[in-house]
């Protein structure tokens, strides 16, 4: 059984930093490269990391598949668009629904909240995810180039699913 419930405490939030750091480095790894994994987990998922962006309106979920936490999204609104900040499952647990039931939670956000687009970024070189997106519905904007920090660069495609 898949269930979503919403992170809010320190104990939610230290979950998703080991749930982080676990499939951040089996995916990531290969497509950027250690240093900059590194760099981005302690920047951007650890449970002080967490918080503040929850501070700051971001809202994050865990996934449970038979009460075991196997992933986590982050979503945030904006003015008409749901930003897709984060949608990860544990290597082996994919292929169970787990995240397709992610998706239809956050499609069913963006309904809730009269969002016109769910809009996510994607590693231009993580081509398995950009595969699965566009079979969900997702369209290819075109190129987002942002600077993280520590002379580490982002290359990703922007994304984007209308809402009907």
């Amino acid at each position: 059984m898949i269930t979503i419930t919403s992170a809010t405490s320190v104990t939610d939030f230290k979950t998703i930093e080991k749930l982080a750091d676990i499939i951040w480095r089996e995916h990531y790894i290969p497509i950027v490269g250690k240093p900059q994994i590194d760099y981005m987990l302690e920047k951007f998922q650890t449970a002080e990391a967490i918080s503040q962006q929850v501070a700051n309106g971001m809202m994050y979920f865990a996934l449970f598949f038979n009460k075991i936490p196997v992933g986590y999204i982050a979503i945030q609104i904006e003015e008409q668009t749901m930003f897709l900040s984060k949608i990860y499952v544990l290597k082996a647990y994919r292929g169970k629904g787990i995240a397709k039931s992610a998706m239809n939670f956050v499609e069913n956000e963006a309904q809730k909240y009269n969002l016109k687009e769910i809009r996510l970024t994607v590693n231009v070189n993580n081509k398995e995810a950009i595969h699965a997106y566009s079979k969900l519905g997702f369209i290819n904007k075109g190129s987002i180039i942002a600077d993280i920090g520590n002379g580490f660069i982002m290359d990703d495609f922007d994304m984007r699913k209308p809402i009907h």
